[in-house]
């Protein structure tokens, strides 16, 4: 309710109101209370696909050599450093075409050409954002460098072949919400942290997006335990390994479309119900930019630019991802890398390229709830979104894609989430729990590297059959 005070009369005052003046609520800056729905907010809500003027250029159209000199220097330096690794674009490409026994060399090479077209597509897609309202342009900024990781996906199911690129896809999903929780998290904990006692963050943020991880991570664990439940106990049921594993398959495209519903509520939540909380909380780490005078006078990409920039880094993304895909089945069998650390580690690692960079470039400028947006933002985006899709998509073409991980890795995930929930449970960050996390991840890579890969029995027999 609005709160009447007493206030001095002035000159021109009604005689009936004389001395009374109506105080409105304004939006708590306190970053450990939740801000109010003000009547700017209000005004906000009823303009949600505006386009802000924070992100205009001063140009319109597209100019060339104003085009390539933005997207060279990029965001900051460690994106503009980025931008030298173009030159393996191409080679990636020709050599792909020209030597096609070299599988080492493809792969080494596309790898490596995948970080600067995503760090192009996180930049583009960083400056569209700027021209949006700020929820809607941080969730749309998600999705398109999530694309990476969807084009990957589907690539990968295209070409399996009696699921033998099955556990790279599923162990990719699991290594794509602990890079972000872990490496990417930690890293921006650690490199905010330098220099300042702590940072705060909203609890908005920090709330939502580790309950919302806690349901995803449910979520994935569920058709992998009543598979290893069932299994374990086979002497003692009646149930066969066939059957078992068809039922899990069942349970694992119900969990997907259970999982898409959840991602739903997630958006209406943030960009209809509560977008005005989100906005304000963001608008104010706006203003705590250290470089927020450099960025302003920074010069910026039009809109038309925007979208030739997310077309030609989309091109290239795509092209690399199916080059790379190609060669991942000759890596593991010639170079006797395990699809566990194919998938839980290295693909992860080259497909969140963009999404670090911005989120670590947000930290160190104490931006710390932009950075909270891309480390939660795209972990729930996976395993909300990404991963139902793959099973849903795998559906559709006839593959066995399920959500039956492998035990040992949902297990790891689940406990990332514990164990980032307990840090994020305070409010603030420092360097050391961001060393911890990025420790802890090292751990679960020297680890992976030697799980050997487990094929389920039900999956054997299938096989065979």
């Amino acid at each position: 309710m609005d709160s009447i005070e007493k206030l001095p009369a002035k000159k021109g005052d009604r005689q009936g109101n004389e001395g009374l003046r109506i105080a409105q609520p304004t939006g708590s800056h306190d970053g450990s209370l939740l801000p109010t729905h003000n009547e700017k907010a209000s005004l906000r809500r009823n303009r949600l696909f505006r386009i802000d003027t924070a992100g205009e250029s001063g140009r319109s159209g597209i100019h060339p050599i104003h085009f390539f000199r933005v997207c060279l220097k990029s965001t900051c330096t460690l994106s503009m450093l980025v931008n030298v690794l173009w030159p393996f674009v191409p080679a990636a490409i020709v050599i792909h075409f020209a030597r096609p026994d070299l599988h080492i060399w493809i792969f080494a090479l596309n790898y490596i050409a995948m970080v600067p077209s995503a760090n192009l597509l996180g930049f583009a897609g960083g400056e569209l954002a700027k021209k949006l309202p700020k929820v809607f342009g941080v969730l749309l900024e998600t999705t398109l460098s999530s694309v990476v990781e969807i084009v990957l996906f589907m690539v990968l199911i295209h070409n399996d072949n009696n699921g033998n690129l099955i556990p790279v896809i599923q162990a990719a999903i699991l290594g794509s919400v602990l890079a972000n929780l872990l490496l990417c998290l930690g890293l921006c904990f650690f490199f905010g942290g330098m220099g300042r006692e702590h940072q705060s963050f909203h609890e908005a943020v920090s709330e939502v997006g580790t309950g919302l991880l806690l349901v995803a991570g449910f979520g994935l664990l569920i058709p992998s335990a009543f598979f290893s439940a069932l299994s374990a106990n086979s002497s003692k049921t009646t149930i066969t390994n066939e059957v078992l594993s068809q039922s899990t398959l069942v349970i694992s495209r119900a969990t997907a479309v259970i999982l898409l519903v959840a991602f739903l509520m997630y958006l209406v939540y943030n960009l209809h119900s509560h977008h005005s909380i989100f906005d304000e909380v963001l608008e104010l780490d706006e203003h705590k930019d250290e470089d927020r005078e450099e960025e302003m006078k920074r010069a910026k990409l039009t809109l038309v630019e925007c979208f030739v920039a997310i077309s030609v880094s989309l091109a290239c993304v795509c092209m690399s991802a199916v080059f790379l895909v190609q060669e991942i089945e000759h890596i593991v069998h010639e170079r006797g890398v395990s699809d566990n650390f194919m998938g839980l580690i290295l693909v992860p690692l080259v497909e969140k390229a963009a999404e670090h960079l911005t989120a670590i470039d947000e930290a160190w400028d104490n931006q710390i709830n932009f950075a909270l947006f891309h480390c939660l933002g795209p972990s729930i985006q996976t395993a909300l979104l990404n991963a139902p899709l793959a099973v849903l998509v795998g559906w559709g073409l006839g593959k066995e894609m399920g959500l039956n991980f492998e035990i040992f890795m949902i297990v790891l995930v689940v406990l990332s989430i514990l164990v980032v929930g307990n840090f994020l449970r305070d409010g603030k960050s420092n360097w050391l729990e961001g060393g911890l996390c990025v420790l802890i991840y090292v751990i679960i890579a020297v680890t992976t590297w030697y799980y050997p890969q487990i094929e389920p029995e039900g999956a054997s027999i299938h096989h065979e059959a």
